[in-house]
């Protein structure tokens, strides 16, 4: 009987705080299911995982009956203090948690309802911009701030970081002048966000390589290149220096094709030719197509043939297009009035 009370003394307690904290978890569980079952009927055609929410969202309720619970149980004052303790620990965590998970589900639903709304691949663009980064700061808030609750909760720690603040004014000075460039960074980031001088999905040429704006945080930016190679760009660079955005206010670009050829080639027949090679494919935007004679030398005639495209990939493929076409065609049509090296022997 001894032996049955003293485990009834080590064991009890813990095993229904054990048996409770799982009734806590299983019963948030099921209300959480019932939860995103609502708010997908409220939104349907939005495919938005909800489910990320879930374990955060039962850590936390289980918190909350556990707190209630500890009140109720034969703890000592020191203990209850204790635990109570671990649970705020805990509750901060789990609460900055919960803030990041639910900013990603809103960052999907804001970017869904504008697709579905703007049909400007412009807007769409910049409006992913912001939400994205707009969400990474407010991470990165909400870590910062989960960092300084927790440990504020501890009583050490703030009689430590009033010491060191009261006596140590040379050393925050100091990390100052460390944390400039950092500083400088998370601005440079903010000022993007505001200003955007670049989208997710831009093309740009930095450091004469050109890619596409593929991800954007608060300290770099990752450009896709056109082989599928990634350069990690500080997002300083965006700041300091001039780069090439080709697609800033539209995607529509201009392009050119040069040709060295003999004068007695009519430019008024490479022109009709250029209109009827263009006219035949759909990288073609039907905004431009001309072809003008650019210069000249005492050897050949260079003629310009100025393009339109609504990307830079379509671009790129029609200026080789019609390069290859005119080729083909002076070759055929004017074989002897190709380029030429004359020599004369005496």
């Amino acid at each position: 009987m001894t032996l049955w009370n003293s485990l009834q003394g080590v064991y009890l307690i813990p095993s229904l705080i054990v048996l409770f904290a799982l009734l806590f978890y299983f019963g948030a569980n099921s209300l959480s299911v019932k939860i995103i079952a609502l708010l997908r009927s409220a939104i349907r055609g939005f495919t938005i995982p909800l489910e990320i929410m879930a374990l955060p969202f039962r850590l936390l309720v289980s918190l909350i009956g556990l707190a209630i619970l500890f009140h109720y149980l034969p703890f000592s004052q020191a203990t209850l203090e204790l635990l109570n303790h671990a649970l705020l620990v805990i509750a901060i965590v789990g609460t900055a948690w919960f803030i990041i998970r639910s900013l990603v589900v809103l960052e999907h639903f804001i970017l869904q309802y504008y697709a579905a709304k703007v049909r400007e691949n412009e807007a769409a663009r910049k409006i992913a911009t912001h939400v994205s980064l707009a969400r990474k700061i407010l991470n990165a808030l909400c870590v910062l701030l989960a960092i300084a609750g927790v440990l504020m909760t501890f009583d050490t720690v703030r009689q430590v970081g009033l010491s060191i603040l009261a006596s140590a004014g040379i050393v925050s000075v100091m990390f100052g002048f460390a944390a400039q460039k950092s500083l400088t960074t998370l601005i440079s980031g903010i000022q993007i966000a505001i200003t955007q001088p670049i989208s997710i999905g831009d093309e740009v040429v930095v450091e004469n390589e050109k890619g596409k704006i593929e991800e954007i945080t608060l300290t770099y930016v990752v450009v896709q290149l056109w082989d599928q190679r990634r350069m990690i760009v500080p997002i300083t660079w965006f700041i300091d220096r001039p780069f090439q955005n080709w697609s800033r206010t539209s995607t529509e670009l201009l392009g050119t094709v040069f040709l060295y050829i003999d004068y007695a080639i009519p430019p008024e027949t490479l022109r009709h030719e250029l209109e009827r090679i263009v006219a035949s494919t759909p990288l073609w935007d039907k905004r431009v197509a001309r072809l003008q004679v650019t210069n000249s030398s005492d050897k050949s005639v260079e003629v310009r043939a100025l393009l339109s495209a609504a990307n830079a990939a379509a671009l790129w493929d029609l200026r080789c297009l019609v390069r290859e076409e005119l080729i083909v065609f002076l070759r055929v049509n004017y074989p002897l009035l190709l380029p030429k090296v004359m020599l004369e022997v005496e």
